[in-house]
């Protein structure tokens, strides 16, 4: 009797070792395997009309091949998006990617010295650099320039977030600054600093006199990029 479409299982057993995920993973390393691989590895079991090759491909076709644009999604996108992902698999799947992120802004953290704006973004941008909210950060650093510690101070929505000065000089102080570098981040995109970007920025800059700890760059963070006030000679 001929098989029904809706009847043929769809599986990725018959390959050859060096082509199932997990085989190749263990016999050629992470490093061979594809974006899509991976995923597979983490869906581990597909449908009676897909494999967890096909969900895979389908997840990343979804996101234009990008894992940031994935990892902005929430559990219950990605569970309407992909027929045949449901909320376990989009758990494990978004949380794999979070510690991916974790490694990564750990790794960043080895870097001991501040030598410019694009040290301080490249430190900042695996952070908030595709949020699809507000923070505001701030980097605390000695004499030498050297990164003494990194600061959430406050989260908000996505067209802003309330900066607590006390909070970031209560931090600075306790840490020894010698100077701070304040960072936040536009969901939108948008490099160009609001009136309200520029207003906090010089308060920040007068309090620091005040207190002998001065703010030695404000960047705004995307993405794609950043907009330093130092840089741009406004403090």
């Amino acid at each position: 009797m001929e098989e029904t479409q809706s009847s043929i299982k769809y599986t990725i057993k018959q390959w050859a070792d060096e082509d199932k995920p997990r085989e190749k993973f263990l016999l050629k390393g992470k490093n061979s395997l594809s974006d899509v691989e991976l995923l597979a590895i983490l869906i581990n079991t597909g449908t009676s009309r897909k494999s967890a090759i096909d969900l895979a491909r389908e997840i990343m076709l979804s996101c234009n091949a990008d894992l940031n644009a994935l990892s902005r999604l929430s559990v219950k996108e990605l569970v309407s998006r992909i027929k045949g992902i449901g909320e376990a698999k989009a758990i494990k799947i978004l949380a794999a990617i979070e510690l991916g992120g974790r490694k990564q802004a750990a790794e960043v953290l080895e870097k001991p010295k501040i030598t410019g704006s694009r040290d301080a973004y490249n430190l900042m941008k695996v952070r908030i650099g595709d949020l699809n909210h507000e923070e505001f950060w701030i980097i605390i650093t000695n004499r030498a320039q050297k990164v003494l510690s990194i600061k959430m101070i406050s989260e908000g929505g996505v067209s802003g977030t309330i900066v607590d000065f006390k909070k970031i000089f209560s931090y600075a102080l306790h840490e020894h600054a010698s100077g701070f570098i304040a960072c936040h981040n536009h969901p939108s995109g948008n490099l160009r600093p609001s009136e309200q970007d520029n207003q906090l920025t010089q308060k920040l800059k007068e309090s620091g006199k005040i207190l002998d700890i001065p703010l030695l760059d404000h960047l705004i963070i995307t993405q794609n990029g950043y907009f330093s006030y130092c840089d741009e000679g406004l403090l």
